[in-house]
């Protein structure tokens, strides 16, 4: 017989077993005089089990994971919930009012982890973020994008030492899954310290909504919380099995110029085959961008200007590409089965 969940008390106010609930966290006010919050929704399922948080806009132009949430927390799957979610869809509120990446003191958030009460703006809601949600979780999905001007392949990016990890990685059910370690400051390793397992998603670009990104977010987090037991378990069965890359590597521009590119996100790329052209103003041939490694491009720039040594394909190392190739045009049609 399943126990019956407990109460959860966020920022003073309680949600019983069954209710829904939105709250407010406030944070530092601008100056002026306007007072700013993180919006969170808590989800207590009637039923005991997990406690999940699901975050984006950690980097406040990263807003895909914004529209993953909505969508999550709007769907009829969360009226069986078992266990607790917490879901916070914007963290970084300012960089959200600004559309940037950072915090107004110039600071990455997602660099400022554990923080502290006392200190800088991005310590002071790092500082309350882990408090008020990490330290209740057990598991989290953390969602991204590529950086402004950059796109990613979708893939989840998580600590594949760990078995319960590496299983919620597999389950979320995207071609490419990344062996990360975790970055001083980051909300993972610091949610790591605090016994939460947390799978970081990629996709898509700052400041756009990438339907497929979307997509793939919504059903990989329900395919998450069905492996953790915290929904009933899907009939259905994924028609590919994620694969696992154990490094990757940035390309970078040998020249400074504008870029014509050869091969897209996804694409699967030998050793030695040229991914872009770079050419001066009159269109001269400057140099091309040389893979030296087997694999797939899993992030990519997207604007057709570059400096010489800025990153330009982002390219994740397989034994088996053919495999993550297939498995990239079958998720393709699964999710979008109206796209020629």
């Amino acid at each position: 017989m399943t126990s019956k969940n407990s109460p959860v008390t966020l920022a003073g106010t309680t949600v019983h077993p069954g209710e829904v609930r939105k709250i407010e966290l406030p944070v530092v006010k601008l100056y002026t005089d306007t007072q700013m919050s993180i919006p969170v929704q808590v989800h207590c399922g009637k039923q005991a089990g997990p406690t999940l948080f699901l975050s984006a806009a950690i980097h406040g132009d990263e807003l895909n994971g914004v529209e993953i949430i909505q969508r999550l927390i709007n769907s009829r799957a969360m009226q069986k919930v078992r266990g607790t979610v917490l879901a916070v869809p914007m963290v970084n509120v300012y960089g959200v009012l600004n559309q940037t990446r950072y915090l107004p003191d110039r600071r990455d958030l997602n660099r400022s982890f554990p923080g502290s009460s006392r200190g800088s703006l991005a310590a002071r809601m790092a500082d309350l973020f882990l408090r008020e949600i990490v330290q209740r979780c057990d598991y989290g999905i953390d969602f991204h994008t590529g950086a402004i001007h950059r796109s990613n392949l979708p893939q989840i990016r998580a600590d594949l030492s760990d078995d319960d990890t590496k299983r919620l990685a597999s389950a979320f059910g995207v071609p490419v899954i990344l062996n990360a370690n975790v970055r001083d400051g980051s909300l993972r390793q610091s949610a790591a310290e605090e016994g939460a397992k947390v799978l970081l998603y990629e996709a898509g670009e700052a400041l756009r909504f990438d339907e497929l990104a979307i997509r793939a977010g919504v059903r990989g987090t329900l395919n998450v919380m069905r492996a953790l037991g915290m929904l009933p378990a899907s009939r259905r069965k994924p028609s590919y099995e994620p694969v696992e890359a154990h490094y990757s590597r940035w390309l970078r521009a040998t020249d400074s110029g504008f870029i014509r590119h050869r091969k897209q996100l996804g694409d699967q790329v030998e050793r030695g085959d040229i991914l872009a052209d770079i050419v001066d103003p009159y269109g001269t041939l400057l140099d091309s961008i040389i893979t030296k490694q087997d694999g797939i491009i899993i992030g990519k720039q997207n604007i057709p200007l570059v400096q010489e040594g800025e990153a330009v394909y982002h390219i994740a190392c397989f034994s088996q590409p053919d495999e993550v190739s297939d498995n990239w045009e079958q998720f393709q049609d699964d999710l979008l089965p109206d796209t020629d």
